[in-house]
């Protein structure tokens, strides 16, 4: 299955008002990225045992950890989880800009040092959520 069609499987298994805040949050990101490379993790690992959410990413980047070795992952992410919706800003160098940046005026939402999960999309200003993802790309690419 192609990652366009896994992404919209994926999309089309949520409850009906996520399903529709996600397709809205999905055409926001392709629209601040329109040549970003998709991604599509299903959050299992080798095993096939499930060990997180599944993911929708956008763009790429190069990870680089502690012990030398690299991995190339997705800049921006978005996921279904039981409380709502995440979308995460990957391989920030500052842990707190997120959370001082757009944490007071993003809305309801919860911000760390690379996620904001939300209920609903009604529930946080699209303005400053759609800067937190330029934010992200700038300081990825």
């Amino acid at each position: 299955m192609k990652i366009e069609e896994q992404i919209k499987a994926y999309i089309g298994s949520q409850p009906a008002a996520k399903a529709d805040d996600m397709v809205s949050l999905h055409q926001t990101i392709l629209a601040l990225m329109p040549a970003a490379k998709l991604w599509f993790l299903d959050g299992k690992n080798e095993d096939g045992k499930i060990v997180s959410n599944p993911n929708i990413g956008y763009g790429q980047q190069t990870l680089h950890y502690a012990d030398g070795t690299t991995k190339p992952f997705y800049q921006i992410g978005l996921s279904a989880n039981t409380a709502g919706i995440s979308v995460y800003i990957m391989g920030l160098k500052d842990k707190d800009y997120l959370t001082q940046t757009f944490g007071k005026t993003i809305g309801k939402a919860s911000v760390t040092s690379y996620c904001i999960k939300f209920k609903k999309r009604a529930d946080i200003d699209m303005e400053v959520l759609a800067a937190a993802i330029n934010y992200g790309i700038a300081s990825t690419s």
